[in-house]
């Protein structure tokens, strides 16, 4: 199985890109790991695309989409919603076609270093992301990312917590 996972998050030192990570590489050994920096583009507007047309790297990141079997992402919360830089990279994917996540099985997942684990956006992205064609099979948070994420080993180490994260990857199977 072919899976891409990212974090949603442009942060070098992001938490959810360490989850994304161990997340992928408990479903597959084919693991393509992607950085939204290398994605990044203009601040949408309808104006800039009827002047400059969609970016390649906008194509790009679609393309990679289409072509995996499996997707995991990971949500970085923002004051309770999603990142800038995811929400301009997915709107700019959206105008090449509303299905961005072409019917891929997909897993979410969210931390934050505090006990709510991101559970905003993440339950924002769960809900919304089916009208955008995605098979969303599971979605689950990680809350208290510090305490429960070995930074040398870089797993978690809640065993709880990583049985459930195991059970919501083994979906994508």
């Amino acid at each position: 199985m072919n899976v891409l996972a990212f974090a949603a998050s442009n942060s070098r030192q992001s938490i959810n890109k360490q989850l994304a990570h161990y997340a992928a590489s408990i479903v597959s050994d084919t693991v393509e790991l992607v950085d939204l920096n290398d994605y990044e583009m203009p601040i949408y507007s309808s104006d800039r695309e009827a002047q400059d047309g969609i970016p390649e790297l906008a194509q790009r990141l679609f393309t990679k989409i289409g072509q995996a079997d499996a997707v995991v992402i990971s949500f970085a919360e923002h004051n309770g919603s999603y990142t800038a830089a995811y929400k301009n990279i997915f709107d700019w994917m959206s105008r090449i076609n509303q299905k961005v996540f072409q019917n891929k099985a997909m897993v979410l997942l969210a931390t934050s270093p505090g006990p709510g684990g991101a559970k905003s956006v993440l339950a924002a992205a769960t809900g919304s992301a089916p009208y955008f064609a995605a098979d969303v099979k599971a979605s689950f948070s990680v809350p208290s990312f510090y305490d429960n994420f070995d930074a040398d080993t870089k797993r978690i180490k809640n065993t709880e917590l990583d049985a459930e994260l195991r059970a919501a990857l083994a979906t994508l199977k």
